[in-house]
């Protein structure tokens, strides 16, 4: 019990003073996942409109592989990711294998199913006459998939939120396809591990300190927007 209270109190202090290591793990992570999360959530939501108020051939088919796609196992995402960017491999020119953009392009994978999905059955669990009266108001296309997004923005904000706690989390493919390199691709997650089982753990649980903390954060922010926007418009 000492060891565990001092190396919590010892997390605490390394926190507290800003230590270097920690903040740039802790940037590096933030940044990756920021970055992953966006791009998921510009083509996921797009996505996940078109295909709830789209009619179109094996929409059940497509609709299962993305909710299926919504629990990819993440090392086998990044072992393909590993396999595309390697030197053989057909994006192996990109020269990525090991650098953040393919930990981003691994987290983006891991997110795009899971934002299009909640997306998805958010904007059908709405009332569908609401597009019905709206385009018959003279709404364009657009305005009335905007005001179903309107509708269903508690949904996507709690996909959002998921997809930020899925990548900002995850530890096998950004190991894979970043190589857990200090300074270069190391993340929090990754740290973790690597600082656990060389017996560093006042600055592992000071890499979880931080990693709980954001999750606290995002889920935080997700009640908060969700209580803002109870009211109607």
């Amino acid at each position: 019990m000492q060891t565990f209270w001092h190396a919590l109190l010892e997390a605490l202090r390394l926190i507290g003073s800003l230590d270097p290591i920690v903040t740039e793990i802790a940037l590096r992570s933030l940044q990756v996942t920021v970055i992953a999360l966006a791009i998921s959530s510009l083509a996921g939501i797009p996505l996940g409109a078109w295909l709830a108020l789209t009619r179109l051939p094996g929409k059940r088919l497509i609709t299962t592989l993305i909710y299926t796609g919504m629990g990819l196992p993440p090392v086998v995402v990044g072992l393909v990711v590993y396999l595309l960017l390697s030197r053989s491999g057909p994006l192996g020119n990109l020269g990525w294998l090991f650098t953040l953009p393919a930990m981003v392009l691994a987290q983006v994978i891991i997110a795009l199913p899971l934002i299009i999905g909640v997306t998805t059955s958010s904007i059908m669990a709405v009332d569908p006459t609401l597009r019905i009266q709206v385009r018959a108001l003279g709404a364009t296309s657009w305005q009335a998939t905007r005001t179903l997004l309107t509708e269903a923005r508690h949904g996507v904000i709690v996909g959002l939120v998921a997809g930020f706690g899925s990548i900002i989390s995850e530890v096998g493919a950004v190991m894979l396809v970043g190589g857990n390199i200090a300074g270069r691709t190391r993340v929090l997650t990754t740290a973790i591990v690597l600082e656990t089982r060389q017996g560093n753990f006042d600055l592992a649980l000071a890499l979880g300190v931080i990693l709980l903390s954001l999750s606290f954060i995002s889920n935080l922010f997700m009640v908060v927007a969700q209580g803002r926007y109870s009211e109607p418009l």
